[in-house]
């Protein structure tokens, strides 16, 4: 029938589409009776037969005569005023009147045909701000969330600590059992009474093994700080009292957490560090980032606080235990809607080089406590560190008198591990032997005098200094450049010239300086004593002049006598050799004859 009546409604559609004006309200009035409805009824039908022409769209369509920049101060004035939980206290009309009155926006048009000016209408302006994508609805709505994956079991654990907000425990007085925190006595008005019992609230850390689901609970007092972390995180890792039934135990490679202090702290920080643990600390104001331990915590609520108020608790031990045995409960029966397994299965999937055993606890909550420290290396390539003596003789790079960083090594015993970085720079930790030292305090891998014969392998600084040596003795070996050393070769060959930057820097010099005006010395009020020679002294000089020149020296030496027997000035020489040679004196030519 459906079919038939469509076939008849196409036909009058048809026909009607093609009578002129005046003729039509007839024709459908004789076709509704025909069809036995009324001619409303008929043109209802049609319309769902009909196909319809796509509306025009406007030429103004997606322009808005608010401008951008009025547009941004309007959004800009509703956020700012906006409490911090998100509610707004100003409207889009109280903000536009307030930015007119202080002459910030100008939301205005002019009408084309009258021109006339009018202030745009509150609901033209809301439009114009979701055009602009400027809307507080918009604005406000969460950034995308991008899909997380974690690869295997134990690789990312997300730790979340929160309050139970239901019950508090006291640990004195005549109540000693766990009571639910009546609104009536502790409500926000009433801080004194929060103060009175803040010691004894029960806090509750939640760790979430990311790819499994699995969900572990620590209870502690004291609210959120860096000990009451490392203790949950310590009883995480350790095996459980029977692995067969809670088998969620090992070394996360990752931790998230957010920003708070106690996450961020020394204890825990330090903790992981040398456990080889990378710890991912979430941005402020994004709890989505680890929104799997924060659903964690409302599971924990849910499926099994809620049911502390109907049982009597003495102690936290008590409640811890019957967490225990929840978590065995809830990881082994409840199916994860993720992977459809239940989360002791998932977990189950870990590989034996993913499970990473823990060091026992009493030795994990020492190295909370001992920091990596930085000890000097003694020439025997070891360093002591804490009353203990480490050799560090296999350390690459390691150098006598180099400082290099030390600490606990976390998985053996009488050991420590030395800080190092591979070519990319990246940290790592190499293990550091203790030193042994039999009675007599020798160490017992020491060689034995006579019988053997150990040398350390060449630090950085031995083999640079021996290919320097190469390097200025000009050899291809250590023996050559030996060789040429005791033959007083010249370092590099003999190349270098160790002025010559002297003359460089002179020619390539263009200073020149001003010169100064002196006051000269007058010389010639000086007392200057001049040298006296003494006979021998003169006798020696005069010899060797008389000799050079053939004359008679016994003469010359009579005349010296006679005439300087106490010497003569150094600056008289000349005349004291003329006055001994000359002619009248008949004493300087051996053939002479009397004058």
């Amino acid at each position: 029938m459906n079919a038939v009546l469509n076939e008849r409604l196409n036909a009058i559609a048809a026909q009607l589409g093609k009578l002129p004006h005046g003729t039509k309200s007839a024709f459908m009035q004789k076709e509704a009776e025909k069809l036995n409805m009324s001619v409303a009824k008929l043109y209802k039908e049609l319309e769902r037969v009909m196909m319809k022409p796509e509306r025009k769209r406007r030429s103004d369509a997606g322009k808005t005569a608010l401008t951008l920049l009025d547009a941004q101060m309007i959004s800009a004035l509703i956020l700012e005023t906006m409490r911090k939980n998100g509610k707004r206290l100003m409207t889009v009309e109280r903000a536009v009147e307030l930015l007119i009155a202080n002459k910030e926006i100008d939301p205005t048009r002019v009408d084309k045909e009258t021109g006339e000016v009018h202030t745009l209408s509150t609901s033209t302006i809301i439009r114009a701000l979701k055009l602009y994508k400027l809307h507080p609805d918009q604005l406000l709505q969460p950034a995308p969330v991008n899909a997380m994956q974690s690869l295997y079991p134990n690789h990312v654990w997300e730790i979340d600590a929160s309050l139970c907000v239901l019950f508090y425990l006291p640990k004195h007085g005549k109540d000693t059992g766990l009571c639910m925190m009546n609104a009536d006595e502790f409500y926000k008005n009433k801080p004194k009474n929060i103060v009175k019992i803040e010691q004894d609230r029960v806090w509750r850390y939640v760790i979430s093994d990311h790819c499994s689901g699995c969900l572990f609970v620590w209870y502690v007092f004291g609210g959120e700080n860096s000990e009451n972390l490392c203790e949950a995180f310590i009883q995480a890792m350790q095996p459980k009292s029977d692995i067969l039934k809670d088998p969620y135990r090992g070394v996360p490679t990752d931790v998230m957490l957010d920003a708070g202090s106690a996450n961020t702290g020394y204890g825990f920080q330090n903790l992981c560090k040398q456990l080889g643990v990378n710890v991912l600390i979430n941005k402020v104001g994004n709890p989505r980032s680890k929104g799997q331990v924060e659903n964690g915590n409302n599971l924990v609520e849910l499926n099994f606080e809620s049911s502390l108020k109907l049982i009597h608790i003495e102690n936290i031990e008590q409640l811890q235990g019957l967490a225990n045995r929840w978590m065995r409960y809830f990881n082994g029966q409840k199916i994860h809607s993720r992977h459809g397994k239940t989360r002791y299965q998932a977990w189950q999937k870990i590989q034996p080089e993913q499970l990473i055993l823990p060091p026992p606890a009493e030795y994990c909550r020492e190295l909370v406590l001992s920091k990596p420290e930085t000890r000097k290396v003694k020439p025997d390539l070891t360093v002591d560190f804490e009353g203990r003596e480490f050799d560090v003789s296999k350390v690459p790079f390691v150098m006598v008198g180099e400082k290099i960083t030390i600490a606990k090594n976390p998985w053996q015993q009488y050991s420590a591990q030395v800080q190092c970085f591979d070519e990319h720079g990246k940290e790592y930790w190499l293990v550091a032997p203790e030193v042994v030292r039999n009675e007599f305090g020798f160490r017992v891998d020491a060689a034995i005098i006579g019988e053997q014969f150990k040398q350390h392998a060449d630090t950085p600084a031995q083999t640079h200094a021996k290919e320097l040596e190469k390097l200025a003795m000009q050899a291809d070996t250590l023996e050559q450049a030996a060789q040429n050393r005791k033959a007083k070769a010249l370092p590099f060959g003999g190349r270098i010239d160790p002025f010559a930057h002297q003359e460089k820097v002179l020619l390539e010099s263009k200073t020149a300086y001003i010169p100064k005006r002196g006051s000269q010395m007058d010389f010639n009020k000086m007392d200057i004593k001049a040298a006296v020679l003494n006979a021998v002294e003169l006798r020696k000089i005069m010899k060797q002049r008389i000799d050079e020149m053939g004359l008679d020296w016994d003469l010359a030496l009579q005349r010296l006598k006679d005439d300087y027997p106490n010497g003569a000035p150094e600056s008289e020489l000349e005349t004291v050799f003329e006055r001994i040679t000359r002619p009248k004196l008949n004493l300087i030519s051996r053939t002479g004859t009397d004058g």
